[in-house]
């Protein structure tokens, strides 16, 4: 079956993503329905949950300036054990004894601002043309290259039992596992509630925002 490449409707559509599931099966089921060509602004790993834009329409001629947008997510991360993916859908690399509370807050200082982290095995950057998480699945050993990574906030929520819960506001491009693996443990959970200006709170697959309306909220969020 081809792809829909319908015009209307053009807009924004917010989407909650649960777990278990690709980004692109919630793109391909809006599409489906809308029968528009429809892209997105972000993917979320199959694990995470949240916020979805997709882009419907004639909005996907400006997916950038929806790209670029800082980003909120709240994390669970079980600083016991790191693993190759750093989520739970990796295999265990290092078992670790959980930091006290005050090494905790002296390894989050650190990680405020900007930071060089190393980008995950599991991800869709590409190596020598091809995807990382195609070496990764085929268990092709490479060493990912480092990326510059914004922390704009970074609240500790609660420790306790080894597991930190934490709440990020972080900059495009920005790897939650990567600051998983720095701290020493994997993701156990992960949601992102906010892209920009739009929030988790308002998202509905059936309402398309007028794209008007949606870069006026871009311009009034700088």
């Amino acid at each position: 079956m081809a792809i829909p490449k319908g015009l209307d409707p053009t807009g924004v559509i917010l989407a909650d993503k649960p777990a278990g599931i690709s980004s692109f099966a919630v793109v391909s089921r809006v599409r489906s329905r809308t029968r528009a060509k429809t892209g997105h602004a972000g993917t979320l790993d199959p694990f995470a949950t949240g916020l979805l834009v997709l882009l419907s329409g004639r909005a996907t001629s400006v997916q950038d300036r929806f790209m670029k947008l800082d980003k909120r997510y709240v994390t669970e991360i079980d600083l016991s054990e790191r693993t190759t993916t750093g989520d739970s859908e990796g295999e265990a690399v290092e078992a670790r004894v959980p930091p006290a509370t005050d090494e905790l807050e002296h390894a989050l200082d650190e990680l405020r601002g900007e930071v060089e982290l190393p980008i995950p095995a599991a991800s869709a950057v590409k190596i020598d043309g091809e995807r990382a998480y195609r070496l990764h699945r085929r268990g092709v050993a490479v060493e990912m290259p480092t990326r510059v990574m914004r922390i704009h906030e970074l609240e500790l929520v609660s420790y306790a039992d080894g597991i930190v819960a934490l709440d990020l506001l972080v900059g495009s491009g920005t790897y939650i596992r990567s600051i998983a693996d720095r701290l020493g443990g994997h993701c156990v959970a992960l949601r992102r509630t906010e892209i920009g200006p739009f929030s988790v709170d308002e998202a509905d697959e059936e309402r398309v925002l007028a794209l008007e309306e949606t870069l006026l909220r871009l311009a009034g969020a700088r």
